[in-house]
């Protein structure tokens, strides 16, 4: 077996499961190897990244460099067919891409929905209100959360507001809006989360990444970050979780519009842990939690389902405020 990169001399064997024979290239050894998973996870998840395809083309999204962003799930059914076979209770959560401009996304969700699953999306919310109409009516049986991404590139925050704060009313289940905490956004991000707040929407913040990792923030700026709720409310921005075992890969997973499916997105994001294709009879989903291996966590779909132990978060620097 090859050894780990970066790895001191003399230090202890890396306990953690790997790839092939491969180290994962960002695996290292932490004291909270010996913390076990929390108990089953009633509900999983699946982040079914249905299309590539996007609207927008925001200067710090992590997907602008890709080749081909007009690419789509084809085999619909395929995917409808392996989602409902998955055992046991389980939320599909569409995103993309910018799920919204697949040429089958209201059939998709219906599909699901037909299919006793819980839907919920991931969207820069710019759909017609028509559109949106039809989505709230489409998942009104099993409704998830529809997390609602403001890019103030492209979208004036009052009218942004007044969008959600309609859809909220007609939509039964949660709705949330997020934003990148980019430094062009960070000094008016306070006076947003009060804004959204005040309307009953929660607004949730999302650390700025680049090269996979989360810039290099000033203390500062971390401090504002943290004390308007961390990553997605997490009140963490970074997380290392190397070692703790964790249910992704057995009640949570990525999957690609190819069918391609990832213990999560870290793992996708290296393409390692693969669970095989669900078009293809190669899927194969694990039974049992397993150790993190990973130095950077930016799954928070895990860390907010109970699915990993979570330390409490660093104290913020003071309660958001306009």
């Amino acid at each position: 077996m090859n050894n780990p990169p970066d790895r001191a001399p003399g230090a202890a064997p890396i306990a953690l499961y790997v790839d092939g024979g491969v180290f994962v290239r960002n695996a290292e050894p932490v004291e909270s190897a010996a913390i076990p998973a929390p108990p089953y996870p009633l509900s999983g998840v699946v982040s079914w990244n249905m299309n590539t395809t996007c609207n927008y083309r925001c200067t710090y999204c992590t997907q602008r460099f890709q080749d081909d962003r007009a690419q789509w799930a084809r085999d619909l059914p395929g995917f409808i067919d392996a989602f409902c076979a998955l055992p046991g209770d389980w939320e599909i959560k569409l995103s993309g891409g910018e799920p919204f401009q697949h040429p089958g996304f209201l059939d998709a969700v219906r599909a699901l929905v037909a299919g006793g699953l819980r839907v919920s999306v991931v969207t820069n919310f710019s759909a017609p209100r028509d559109t949106l109409r039809a989505f709230a009516a489409a998942s009104e049986v099993r409704p998830g959360l529809l997390s609602a991404s403001l890019h103030l590139e492209y979208v004036e925050a009052d009218a942004f507001c007044r969008k959600v704060v309609w859809f909220a009313g007609i939509h039964p289940g949660r709705v949330v809006v997020t934003c990148v905490a980019t430094r062009e956004n960070l000094p008016q991000l306070v006076a947003l989360h009060a804004q959204f707040q005040a309307a009953g929407i929660p607004f949730r913040v999302q650390p700025e990444k680049q090269d996979r990792d989360v810039i290099a923030y000033r203390d500062s700026e971390l401090a504002t970050i943290r004390a308007l709720g961390g990553h997605n409310g997490t009140g963490h921005v970074a997380p290392n979780l190397s070692g703790r075992s964790c249910w992704a890969g057995a009640r949570y997973l990525i999957v690609d519009h190819r069918g391609n499916a990832y213990r999560c997105y870290p793992a996708r994001r290296y393409r390692r842990e693969g669970l095989g294709n669900l078009l293809d009879g190669t899927f194969r989903l694990r039974l049992d939690p397993a150790p993190c291996v990973y130095r950077y966590c930016n799954c928070t779909v895990p860390q907010q389902r109970g699915m990993v132990a979570m330390d409490p978060p660093p104290p913020a620097a003071a309660s958001p405020s306009a």
